[in-house]
C-alpha cells in the first residue's frame, strides 16, 4: 500500500475519520451489549471466510448478514460499531491500512443503513409483534440497498483513486458483486426475526446456511477456473502450430471484450465472447502443419483446408456446453460484410454479431504482431487498415466501437518474437488473419478491382469440385448445426442441410 497516490491516502483518511467521528459522537445508552457481542463474533467468523466470485479481485463477505441484523437489532450506532470490527478481521493477508479502511467504510455503511431503516419507520416495530415481517420488510429492503450502495461506492472510490480500476470496469463488475451482497444481507432479517425466540442461538442457526452458501459460491468459482484452464490448454495447443502466434488468442479475446463492452453487451454475453475470442482459431488443430507452414502459393486443396478451419473448430468445441453463443463466433469469424468470406459466404447482418466482433479484434492483433514473414505493423497503420476495410470486410459499427475503446485503453502490442536457439521451432509463412496480406493461391491471378480490395484472401473455384473450396456433405452438416434455423435467407437459395448455396460455391 506504500505506493498509493496522495489522493487515495487522503480519501482513506477521510473515510476513517468520518466513521470514527460518527462512532465517537453517538449515544450507546440503549445498546444491548450482549447482542452486540454475539453479532460481532458472527461478523468476525463470516468476514474471515469471504466467498470468491467470478469477478477479478472481488470477494463477498458473509458478514453482511450480521451487519444487516445489527441495523434492525442495534440501530445506527450499534451497526456502525459492529462494522468497525472489520479492523480485527481474520483475513491476515490484508495490510493494516486495508483493515482500517474496511472498518471505516463498513461503519459508515452500517450507520447510514440504520438511519434509513429508522427514517422509513422500521424502528417502530419489534420482532415479537404480529405481522412484524410485513411491517419491516419495506424499511429493511431500503436499508439493505442503501448499505450495499454505500459499501460499493466507498470501495469504488478508493479503487479509482488508487488507479486499480477504471470506471467502466467498476460498473461492469459491481452488478454481479451487488447480487451476492444483497443475498447475504437478506439473512440479516432472519437473524433479527429469530432473536426474540431463540436469543443468541439465532446466530448459530444461520451460520450453517451461510457456510453452505459460501461453499456453493466457492464451487462455482472453482468450476469457472476449471473452464478457463480448459480453454487455456486448447489455446496453447493451437499456438504450438506457430511460435509467432503465442498469446494471439488471449489478445483477440481481450480485444473482443473491449468491443463487446463498448457496444453495451450484457455481462453474460461479454463473458461468452471472451471464450469465443480465446478459441476462435482452435480449428487450426485440424489443419495440416505443412499447410500452415508453407512458403509460397498454396494449392486449391491447401487453401480449402485453411477455409475449413472454422468448421473444424466448431467440431472440436461444440460439445462444451458453457460456450453457447460463442460457437457462432468461432464458426463465422472469417465471414466478410461483402459476402466474400468463408466458410459460408454470409454477408452483412447475416453474419452473427459475435463473429463480426471477433473479426475486427483478430485482424488488428494479427497486423500489430510480428510474423515470420514481416515485422509488426504500427497501431496507427493497423487502425488505418481497419478503416479502409470498413463495410467491405469489417462491420463499421464494430470498427468504430473498437477505435473508441482504444482511445480509453491504448493497445499494447506484444514484444517482438525472439526465436529460441533450436531446430524444432514451428512457424507459419502466411497468415490467414492478416487482412493486409492475402493468402496466395496458385493460379489465382489478380483481376482488375481485386488488388485494391484488402483482405480478399478467399477464393472459391469456378466449379464446385473436390479440393476447390466446395464443402462436402459432412462439412455442410457441421455448418447447418452451427446456424440452426437459418436454412434460407431472403434473396438466397435454400440450403441443403444448412450447407453452402450454389452461389456461394462460385462466388469470387
Amino acid at each position: 500500500m506504500r505506493g498509493l497516490p496522495l489522493a487515495a491516502w487522503a480519501y482513506i483518511c477521510g473515510v476513517v475519520a468520518l466513521a470514527a467521528g460518527l462512532i465517537a459522537t453517538s449515544s450507546f445508552a440503549d445498546i444491548e451489549w450482549d447482542k452486540l457481542a454475539v453479532l460481532a463474533l458472527l461478523f468476525l467468523i463470516c468476514d474471515s471466510a469471504p466467498a470468491r466470485l467470478n469477478v477479478e479481485r472481488a470477494r463477498v463477505s458473509m458478514s453482511f448478514a450480521a451487519s444487516l441484523a445489527s441495523v434492525v437489532l442495534l440501530g445506527p450506532a450499534g451497526a456502525a460499531l459492529l462494522g468497525f470490527c472489520a479492523v480485527v478481521t481474520g483475513q491476515r493477508f490484508f495490510a493494516p491500512v486495508k483493515r482500517i479502511f474496511n472498518g471505516g467504510q463498513l461503519a459508515l455503511s452500517g450507520f447510514i443503513a440504520g438511519t434509513v431503516f429508522d427514517l422509513l419507520g422500521g424502528d417502530r416495530f419489534q420482532p415479537m409483534q404480529a405481522r412484524w415481517v410485513e411491517n419491516v420488510i419495506g424499511p429493511f429492503l431500503g436499508a439493505l440497498v442503501t448499505f450495499v450502495l454505500v459499501n460499493l461506492a466507498l470501495m469504488g472510490g478508493v479503487l479509482l483513486l488508487s488507479r486499480q480500476a477504471t470506471p467502466r470496469e467498476l460498473l461492469h463488475e459491481s452488478g454481479r458483486l451487488a447480487v451476492g451482497c444483497l443475498g447475504y444481507g437478506m439473512v440479516g432479517l432472519l437473524i433479527a426475526g429469530l432473536w426474540p425466540r431463540v436469543g443468541p442461538f439465532a446466530a448459530v442457526l444461520v451460520l450453517l446456511p451461510l457456510l453452505i452458501a459460501r461453499w456453493a459460491m466457492d464451487q462455482a468459482y472453482v468450476q469457472q477456473q476449471a473452464h478457463s484452464a480448459t480453454l487455456a490448454a486448447l489455446c496453447q495447443a493451437v499456438e504450438t502450430k506457430d511460435y509467432y502466434t503465442r498469446g494471439h488468442s488471449e489478445r483477440v479475446s481481450r480485444g473482443s471484450v473491449m468491443i463487446a463492452q463498448e457496444i453495451g453487451m450484457r455481462a453474460d454475453r461479454v463473458e461468452a465472447i471472451r471464450y469465443a475470442g480465446m478459441l476462435h482459431d482452435v480449428g487450426k488443430l485440424g489443419v495440416p502443419t505443412k499447410v500452415l507452414q508453407k512458403n509460397g502459393p498454396m494449392t486449391e486443396e491447401e487453401f480449402a483446408a485453411i477455409q475449413l478451419h472454422p468448421m473444424r473448430g466448431l467440431e472440436i468445441v461444440r460439445e462444451i456446453g458453457f460456450l453457447d453463443e460463442a460457437l457462432a463466433g468461432i464458426m463465422h469469424h472469417h465471414e466478410k460484410m461483402n459476402g466474400r468470406g468463408y466458410p459460408m459466404g454470409l454477408a452483412g447482418d447475416e453474419i452473427p454479431e459475435f463473429a463480426r466482433v471477433i473479426a475486427v479484434a483478430d485482424a488488428f492483433d494479427s497486423m500489430t504482431s510480428t510474423r515470420s514473414y514481416r515485422p509488426a505493423r504500427s497501431v496507427a497503420d493497423a487502425v488505418a487498415e481497419l478503416r479502409r476495410s470498413m463495410g467491405d470486410h469489417f462491420d463499421p459499427a464494430m470498427v468504430e466501437a473498437f477505435l473508441r475503446a482504444l482511445e480509453r485503453d491504448p493497445w499494447v502490442p506484444p514484444d517482438p518474437v525472439v526465436l529460441p536457439d533450436d531446430d524444432v521451432v514451428e512457424t507459419t509463412q502466411q497468415d490467414h488473419d492478416d487482412p493486409s496480406t492475402p493468402l496466395r493461391v496458385a493460379g489465382d491471378e489478380a483481376r482488375p478491382g481485386d488488388e485494391a480490395r484488402s483482405g480478399d484472401d478467399v477464393r472459391f473455384g469456378e466449379d464446385a469440385r473436390p479440393g476447390d473450396g466446395a464443402l462436402s456433405g459432412d462439412e455442410a452438416a457441421s455448418i447447418g448445426e452451427a446456424r440452426a434455423g437459418e436454412d434460407a435467407r431472403p434473396g438466397g437459395e435454400a440450403r441443403s442441410g444448412g450447407g453452402v448455396r450454389p452461389s456461394d460455391e462460385v462466388r469470387r
